[in-house]
């Protein structure tokens, strides 16, 4: 068995699209995944399965949302090895700073420099990114609500074709240390 966290885009915000984490642990159940268990109210779910494929598990698990609760939630499914790695390679030194000054934006695939080709990094000073493995990391200094460099990097342009979603340092820390075992 594989220990995986799902990461759900865009739940429980502003009051709109009401998912409850019991909730999403029963459907979880329901569709055959195990040690189903959530972080936090803002979508995160670890499981074990033996099913082995990401996509086919973010997939089944979007179509049971949008089967249950009558609205789409893009997931993201991701194993141990995988957020380890993202966490390892973090290029800002993350002991150092606090949880809301970095973060990881996991995508659904792969995205190349292309994509960010029309930000000019030096207009978002001391704001940092960069690229890693189906990620992007963010030093945002004041926290990523008063970010402009995070603003930009969400523009539907940027991320047209790929689900996105972010996550603060504590919860990706967070995530490898629930899915480790």
């Amino acid at each position: 068995m594989t220990m995986y966290a799902a990461l759900l885009r865009g739940i429980n915000v502003g009051g709109s699209r009401k998912l409850p984490m019991a909730d999403l642990r029963t459907l979880m159940t329901g569709l055959g995944l195990d040690d189903v268990r959530t972080y936090l109210q803002s979508g995160q779910a670890v499981f074990s399965s033996a099913h082995g494929d990401e996509d086919s598990l973010a997939a089944d698990l979007t179509a049971a949302i949008e089967g249950q609760f009558g609205f789409r939630v893009d997931v993201i499914v991701r194993d141990h090895a995988y957020l380890r790695a993202v966490a390892d390679a973090c290029p800002f030194p993350a002991a150092e700073l606090e949880g809301k000054q970095l973060h990881v934006t996991y995508f659904s695939e792969q995205v190349g420099p292309e994509r960010f080709a029309e930000i000019d990094p030096a207009a978002y000073a001391p704001e940092e990114f960069r690229l890693g493995d189906r990620a992007l990391y963010l030093y945002a200094p004041d926290g990523l609500g008063r970010s402009k460099l995070a603003e930009a990097l969400s523009r539907p342009r940027v991320n047209k074709g790929v689900i996105a979603t972010s996550r603060n340092w504590n919860t990706v820390v967070k995530l490898v240390e629930l899915t480790g075992g």
